[in-house]
């Protein structure tokens, strides 16, 4: 199930910084460098979601770790790699378990 709230583009540049503690210029530079895609109105305003949020969060507890842009870039990569991965073994073995129960 979608969480509708967490998806939708609420949030300007502003409240996201205030949300995050993280600064426009640097919402900006995370967007450059590919870590965020915000939502862009026909006017080309930002608006961010929750998961964006999140994203923006996650970012900075990598850093505090130690890890630099690119570094996070691999990281984040890497775990949506994961969860597709999980996503596809959990769809092969409901398959595996519904050929079983026929047979």
């Amino acid at each position: 199930m979608v969480d509708l709230a967490a998806s939708r583009a609420l949030y300007s540049i502003s409240v996201t910084s205030e949300l995050t503690g993280v600064n426009p210029p640097m919402l900006r530079l995370y967007e450059q460098k590919g870590l965020l895609t915000p939502y862009r109105t026909e006017g080309g305003t930002r608006r961010y979601s929750g998961h964006d949020v999140d994203r923006v969060t996650e970012i900075t507890a990598l850093l505090t770790a130690g890890l630099n842009l690119a570094g996070i870039e691999q990281v984040l990569h890497l775990r949506a790699e994961n969860q597709r991965l999980r996503r596809e073994l959990a769809e092969l073995r409901k398959a595996a378990r519904t050929r079983s129960s026929r047979d």
